[in-house]
């Protein structure tokens, strides 16, 4: 039981730190924004051992929401890694306590190219803060290490300054969940945001009925064709639906009259309709909002192409 009591402690420490660290959005995280949102170039982000995988990280975290970073180890800059640098980028140089010796060793460089160099320490005086042309102060009471050594409420908090500040800068941009889906094609959530209707949808043996067909008719298109639904058309334009649902209601309706009634008795006048390029995100919306199992794919001349149902929209 001490164990979990350890861990929970560890999360309640981490925590504190994080909540710490609102009082320190000011002035300077305004500038670091200005300067990230100026930028002609790329923000190349860098810090030694653990503030640079959380770097790294960061860096990731810009590049996939629209700030073009990558992570750089200083140490790397002297042995000729200072090639990928320009006037037009913006150096973003993490260090807990802001004297890293190979970090310093590395300003004067950028410094003599022009860079302007945001700086994320947990020492507001720091060398690092004094040679920064903005400085993000992540300084936290304590680590949550029992031994107040190892860098964890540190790193913690100066990842959740670089999500701040990545966060921020979606929202300048107006980066949107399309943007978003742009620089994450190959994953799930790229492809739920860039898949269409006309990629997922039904095309094939649609079950067509007509508004006059009697429903004990309707019932054998609608079975065979597998989608739990029956388009109803007029000269090849759509004037309505019904689904396994509405043909169930009606017959616990009507009983035995049941086979007397027609397609039109039953059906929803006003399908859900969209077009062939609506994305799937969209469509699951409508079906959410509407309480229904399948949408109609339409031109713009209101021809039936296709049908989309929940299952289609499971990638």
């Amino acid at each position: 039981m001490k164990i979990r009591e350890y861990a929970i402690q560890c999360i309640k420490d981490e925590s504190d730190a994080l909540l710490g660290l609102i009082p320190n959005i000011d002035e300077n995280f305004d500038k670091a924004v200005e300067l990230i949102i100026n930028c002609k170039g790329k923000i190349i982000v860098t810090g030694v051992g653990k503030s640079g995988h959380i770097g790294a990280k960061i860096a990731a975290t810009l590049s996939s929401t629209g700030t073009p970073a990558f992570y750089i180890n200083p140490l790397d800059v002297f042995h000729g890694d200072l090639g990928v640098m320009t006037k037009d980028d913006v150096v973003l140089a993490i260090s807990n306590s802001g004297q890293t010796d190979e970090l310093l060793r590395f300003i004067p460089m950028v410094l003599h190219m022009s860079i302007p160099i945001i700086g994320m320490s947990g020492n507001p005086a720091s060398l690092l803060a004094k040679y920064s042309e903005c400085h993000l102060n992540v300084s936290v009471e304590k680590e949550a290490c029992p031994l107040n050594l190892a860098p964890t409420s540190s790193t913690t908090a100066t990842l959740a300054m670089g999500d701040a500040l990545a966060i921020a800068l979606m929202e300048v941009r107006n980066f949107r969940p399309q943007d978003f889906a742009q620089f994450h094609p190959g994953g799930e959530l790229g492809k739920r945001l860039l898949t269409t209707a006309q990629d997922v949808m039904h095309k094939d043996n649609l079950p067509v009925i007509t508004p006059d067909m009697h429903l004990g008719e309707a019932i054998i298109l609608v079975s065979k064709g597998k989608l739990g639904l029956g388009i109803a058309e007029v000269d090849g334009k759509i004037v309505g639906l019904i689904t396994d649902g509405d043909i169930r209601r009606a017959m616990e309706k009507w009983k035995a009259e049941f086979f007397d009634k027609t397609v039109s008795d039953i059906m929803t006048r006003t399908p859900k309709i969209v077009g062939p390029h609506t994305k799937i995100t969209e469509i699951q919306k409508i079906m959410n909002k509407y309480k229904v199992h399948s949408v109609l794919v339409v031109s713009d001349d209101n021809q039936l192409l296709g049908v989309v149902d929940h299952y289609s929209c499971m990638l």
